[in-house]
């Protein structure tokens, strides 16, 4: 497993101090961010959730993660205050924008090229990077009372880098409508944007999330690997050539361990036994 970078808001190894919160359970290993009261993407949170991630990569007991949050915020995105700190750095603050930016789209990168599903489950408002971090996960399920936003134009400041991840999950004129306006969603609009998969009520929002992240669990895990990775790659390229790759991506699969023994235990009629390869 690679080394996993953990960060404290204070010194003590409490689980309650944690950034974010790790819980491994059935393969499922759920990250809750825990930056109180906004769950503001800080470099700290960003580099411990990358750490998180980074880890979770060959970890051969987590099938799947699921990156929820504490509190009444998902996530409110940067943090404006750490941010306008550094402006009275010598540079007026250029290096550590430079910093937080791409620190922020190597993160939502971690995200997309990990070889396991990541679901995010939004329990309340998701804006600027933290609407950016909802539309890089894989699937995402919120509450009724969910709220999403790219408000950078209110304050000057045009969200460019959500704008990456928004308008390749959201349909290209919603994308721009909420990059646009700055304007807040909520999760009705947002599942009709193309943000998220489910709406489901606050009470049962963990029990939905675990459902399907056992669902997918149960799955062959070099499938979900070599799956996943396709998907992302195909949607790059122009048709023909997807199909060009994607059936070579197919013959590879066929040559795996995994699907030799799916395809067996389809037709014998029993359960198979995935071991990953």
């Amino acid at each position: 497993m690679a080394e996993i970078v953990s960060f404290r808001k204070d010194n003590n190894n409490s689980g309650e101090g944690a950034l974010v919160l790790r819980q491994l359970s059935d393969g499922i290993l759920r990250l809750t961010l825990n930056n109180p009261p906004a769950n503001a993407l800080n470099i700290s949170v960003m580099e411990t959730l990358m750490g998180e991630l980074q880890g979770a990569a060959d970890d051969k007991d987590v099938r799947i993660v699921v990156i929820a949050s504490t509190g009444n915020v998902f996530s409110a995105g940067h943090d404006l205050k750490e941010l306008t700190a550094h402006r009275a750095d010598e540079d007026d603050g250029v290096a550590f924008f430079e910093e937080t930016f791409a620190l922020a789209a190597d993160l939502m990168l971690e995200i997309s090229r990990l070889p396991k599903p990541v679901i995010a489950e939004i329990d309340g408002l998701a804006t600027a990077a933290g609407c950016q971090l909802v539309a890089s996960c894989d699937l995402a399920i919120c509450t009724d009372t969910s709220t999403f936003c790219t408000p950078g134009v209110n304050i000057g400041l045009f969200c460019s880098t959500p704008a990456v991840a928004v308008s390749r999950a959201a349909h290209r004129k919603q994308a721009m409508e909420m990059l646009l306006t700055g304007e807040t969603i909520d999760a009705s609009t947002a599942k009709d944007f193309g943000l998220v998969n489910r709406i489901v009520p606050k009470q049962y929002l963990t029990q939905v999330v675990s459902k399907y992240a056992s669902v997918i669990a149960s799955k062959s895990p070099e499938a979900l690997r070599i799956g996943k990775e396709a998907f992302y790659k195909q949607l790059e390229m122009p048709v023909a050539e997807a199909y060009d790759y994607a059936a070579s991506v197919m013959v590879d699969g066929m040559l795996t361990g995994d699907a030799q023994e799916g395809i067996g235990a389809f037709l014998g009629k029993r359960t198979p036994e995935w071991k990953g390869e």
